[in-house]
């Protein structure tokens, strides 16, 4: 997961983006067994998700996080882009 997320991080920036990727940056300090610092990794990963312009989610599968995250965006308007593992965007139908 960890070595996806590089790879997925390094695309952003191959397309002029800066990337925010708590979850690979809180892991270093903080220990997501324990409940209360996975949520408060959680909530400051929230906090940074609102700074951004677009949150971008890679693969098919939709990690408890990522489904946080997710309707956050939805519920900040934030866009979403979706991107296959291999970093192919798939356009969104207008149902979603």
């Amino acid at each position: 997961n960890g070595r996806r997320a590089q790879g997925y991080c390094h695309f952003a920036v191959t397309k002029n983006r800066i990337p925010i990727a708590p979850h690979l940056h809180y892991p270093q300090f903080m220990d997501d067994s324990d409940k209360a610092e996975r949520n408060l990794a959680i909530f400051m990963g929230l906090v940074l998700l609102s700074k951004c312009h677009e949150l971008w989610c890679f693969g098919d599968r939709i990690s408890p996080g990522m489904a946080i995250e997710l309707e956050k965006a939805k519920r900040l308007g934030i866009p979403v882009r979706h991107f296959t593992g291999q970093c192919a965007e798939v356009k969104q139908s207008a149902s979603g």
